[in-house]
């Protein structure tokens, strides 16, 4: 009878030693084909990650360019507002227009017209566009944007133009 009990006992010992056995190499492929599936998410954030950089690397590159081109503009427009504060600086408009008030009129819608023209081209617009109503054309001489105190017009665009008349 001891040796029916050892013989259940060494039975049962070697039953859970098999159990044991098994569960710990399930457990173990388990762990395995998770660390698998982890290792595979983490290699799609890598790439992933790296084309980020590399995207944000290139976009880097091209705003230095554009901040660069944008800059060398500020610098253009800076001067050419210079420019113009010192051309206003030698004009006396008060005096020019108690002089000839006609002929700054002129002079003021020929300026205006260019601009107008010029910020049509520069938008997208037809620079070619007739002018708005309130611009019409007068006789040569009368002003533009070139014209000195005088009246005298060293305009070469053609374009002197004065405002229509409202009564």
């Amino acid at each position: 009878m001891i040796k029916l009990y050892g013989a259940i006992a060494l039975i049962a010992i070697l039953g859970g030693v098999g159990y044991g056995a098994k569960y710990y190499y399930d457990t173990t492929q388990n762990t395995i084909a998770q660390l698998r599936d982890n290792n595979a998410q983490l290699q799609v954030a890598v790439d992933t990650a790296q084309e980020s950089v590399e995207t944000l690397q290139g976009d880097m590159t091209r705003l230095a360019t554009l901040n660069k081109g944008l800059q060398e503009d500020l610098q253009k427009a800076e001067a050419y507002g210079d420019e113009l504060r010192q051309k206003l600086s030698k004009l006396d408009l008060v005096v020019e227009a108690l002089k000839d008030a006609k002929v700054l009129e002129g002079k003021m819608n020929g300026a205006t017209a260019n601009v107008w023209r010029d910020f049509m081209g520069d938008t997208g617009g037809n620079s070619e566009r007739s002018l708005p109503n309130w611009l019409q054309s007068v006789p040569a001489g009368a002003g533009s944007e070139n014209s000195d105190q005088s009246g005298e017009s060293s305009d070469t665009s053609g374009s002197t133009t004065e405002a229509a008349t409202t009564e």
